[in-house]
């Protein structure tokens, strides 16, 4: 499999190839991920997941970085469920990450914020059934899976709601919603990524942003790997055709 250039949710930067060619091919080995399950546990009541805790330094201060596992990557390393995180080391360590991901997928703040707090309620229910594996694959599932389930919630509900004989038409209007833009991938990409169906998105955002293999991705949606290729290639042709078109008629009205 081909090398190359992926975005990264975790820094400001956006390769440059991005805008004249979104067909970054990446690499990696299959990671297992386990279905979350809900136990007869009875959950607590759950402060909300709060975002502002994230990354958080004074001026001046520098945490220096250790090589030993921390949080739940002590857990995937001995399997021991004593190293098991609490709940809130839990948040502290993986709300960051988990809200990227939701608010790529989404497109919006209100929806990520759900999407997080609801992840982290499932990773409670079913912390206990988890295998020593990939935690972050592991919410990689759950939050993408949470995702697709709100997207077909939400679609059924409007069919649901229109007359019998309305004509069921694929609207070619946006959702006139304002949408908060995270900066870190910039308004036109994300635009870009809010334009491309559910299925479409999710494999592109886990493969080019979040940086998962094709094995992983198919893990993480239940599907097979020449399905994933394809989503894989017809959104990022999606994407390319969509800046285009963005690039073309922002020189027409320059």
């Amino acid at each position: 499999m081909e090398h190359g250039g992926r975005w990264r949710s975790g820094n400001n930067r956006v390769d440059p190839r991005v805008a004249a060619d979104v067909a970054l091919p990446i690499s990696g080995e299959r990671c297992d991920l386990e279905d979350p399950t809900t136990t007869t546990t009875t959950a607590p009541h759950l402060a909300p997941v709060s975002m502002s805790h994230l990354e958080r330094y004074t001026d001046g201060e520098w945490v220096e970085p250790s090589d030993e596992p921390q949080g739940t990557a002590v857990f995937d390393a001995t399997g021991d469920h004593a190293t098991m995180p609490s709940w809130d080391e839990l948040v502290r360590q993986h709300a960051d990450r988990v809200y990227r991901l939701a608010y790529r997928l989404s497109g919006n703040q209100h929806d990520a914020e759900d999407l997080t707090q609801e992840t982290f309620i499932r990773v409670f229910r079913s912390v206990q059934n988890y295998q020593p594996g990939t935690f972050e694959g592991w919410l990689h599932r759950i939050t993408t899976n949470l995702f697709l389930d709100m997207v077909r919630r939400r679609s059924r509900i409007r069919m649901e709601a229109l007359p019998e004989d309305y004509d069921r038409v694929p609207a070619d209007e946006p959702n006139p919603e304002e949408i908060y833009h995270d900066s870190r991938l910039g308004p036109d990409l994300q635009a870009a990524l809010d334009s491309l169906p559910p299925e479409f998105r999710a494999a592109v955002v886990l493969c080019d942003i979040e940086g998962l293999s094709y094995e992983e991705i198919g893990a993480t949606l239940g599907v097979k790997l020449g399905t994933v290729r394809s989503r894989i290639h017809r959104g990022r042709q999606a994407l390319r055709d969509h800046l285009a078109r963005h690039s073309a008629d922002t020189a027409r009205s320059a």
